[in-house]
């Protein structure tokens, strides 16, 4: 594995797996937001910088087949805007005319693939009938890892070297984030800026953090953050819990929620988290006092009660004043921060207060010295929509992938290139 700062692309071909999987308005196909655009600027303008030129692929989407809506074309004059430049396209990923324009490509200069899901090669699964046996998934499943094998070598064979820079499907092991890399030697492949970036920011949390450390867990379900809490239970000093997961933790100590969110399979682990919290000695911060709506609706007609004394017909939809004031007070004199998850119905501007308040929390404490690292869709939205994002330390461009690196997984796209 190379450094790319360390690296001299004079004369290389570099084919680089970006992540433009970016949201695109429905009636123009504008791209309505470039952050993952922006994301992969420094590693492609190291490349070309160097005097050498780079392939770039991607998904969009989640195509079956080819299918037009879900085309990369969208992405080019954003592209070409940032770097400046013209940036090639080639229709196919894995067909003649890109094999042509990767052949031809001259120092300096970008191509752009078009999008890689849509070859079924790619994800490697099958699209089968539901009526297909085991037998017929399995051989279906073999054949695919055979052709996804092949689709990764065509194309490896476009390129000197390879560079993964798309952290948001480093946790798939697809043909362009895993399988590619076995077609380089170890000192022709590497992660580009972004990615370096982001495992900087992970494992310094995970590893390396000031104290206090505390973590913030918002969302909707206790069952998808359950490894995560397990992981950082062994690690943090403080662990906030927020959003509508509050619910099932609250039901579980015999508090009344009413119509509230609830995983009533989920009870249980609920009690097991506050008593591994209690044995651990990490100080667990529930809400104490919640908003309500007496439906799921912006229009709601809203009252705030103890977060355990929610009546019958109402739900909680966000953190209320005393729950804002104590978790911004134990943010405010945190070191490192981590943050994935919304306190209340974000969406809704009426029940968005809470979530707005820790971002706020955030940003002070990451201005007196603390180190802060957030991550999620709603998180990074809350973030962006106050204006925040260069008032803390890193905000993260990868979900999915973020959360199974935290949780102690090993993530297919990071493996192929480390080697673990």
């Amino acid at each position: 594995m190379k450094m790319i700062q360390d690296f001299d692309f004079k004369g290389i071909k570099a084919i680089v797996r970006v992540d433009f999987n970016v949201p695109l308005d429905k009636a123009t196909l504008a791209v309505t937001d470039d952050t993952r655009i922006r994301g992969a600027l420094p590693t492609i303008r190291k490349i070309t910088g160097d005097g050498g030129s780079a392939i770039l692929m991607s998904h969009l989407g989640r195509p079956q087949g080819v299918m037009p809506k879900y085309s990369l074309k969208p992405v080019l004059p954003v592209l070409e805007k940032h770097l400046g430049k013209k940036v090639l396209f080639a229709d196919d990923c894995a067909g003649e005319s890109a094999a042509t324009m990767a052949t031809a490509l001259k120092p300096g200069e970008v191509l752009l693939l078009e999008n890689v899901r849509f070859y079924p090669e790619e994800e490697g699964k099958p699209v089968l009938p539901e009526t297909a046996t085991d037998e017929e998934k399995k051989a279906a499943k073999a054949e695919l890892k055979v052709k996804q094998k092949e689709f990764a070598k065509r194309l490896a064979g476009y390129a000197d070297v390879y560079v993964n820079d798309a952290f948001g499907t480093a946790h798939r092991a697809h043909g362009t984030t895993a399988v590619i890399a076995d077609f380089f030697p170890k000192d022709k492949i590497m992660f580009g800026f972004l990615i370096n970036s982001e495992l900087e920011a992970m494992d310094k949390v995970l590893n390396n953090s000031q104290r206090p450390f505390t973590a913030i867990m918002g969302g909707a379900k206790v069952s998808d953050k359950i490894m995560l809490i397990e992981n950082l239970l062994n690690k943090v000093d403080n662990l906030i819990i927020g959003g509508g997961m509050t619910y099932t933790f609250i039901k579980a100590r015999g508090g009344r929620i009413g119509n509230s969110l609830c995983e009533e399979d989920k009870l249980g682990l609920a009690l097991e988290i506050l008593k591994k919290a209690e044995e651990k000695n990490v100080k667990l911060y529930l809400p104490v006092d919640s908003l309500n709506g007496n439906k799921f609706d912006n229009d709601a007609e809203t009252r705030v009660t103890a977060v355990d004394e929610v009546d019958d017909g109402w739900l909680g939809l966000d953190i209320a004043e005393k729950t804002i004031k104590q978790f911004s007070e134990v943010i405010e004199n945190s070191k490192t921060i981590l943050w994935n998850g919304p306190m209340g119905v974000f969406e809704m501007e009426k029940f968005s207060k809470g979530t707005t308040a820790i971002a706020k929390a955030i940003a002070a404490a990451t201005q007196k010295g603390a180190f802060s690292l957030i991550g999620g869709g709603d998180s990074v939205a809350a973030i962006n929509k106050n204006g925040l994002a260069d008032k803390v330390s890193y905000v993260s461009t990868g979900g999915g992938a973020m959360l199974e690196y935290m949780e102690g997984k090993k993530l297919p796209g990071i493996t192929a290139i480390r080697g673990e």
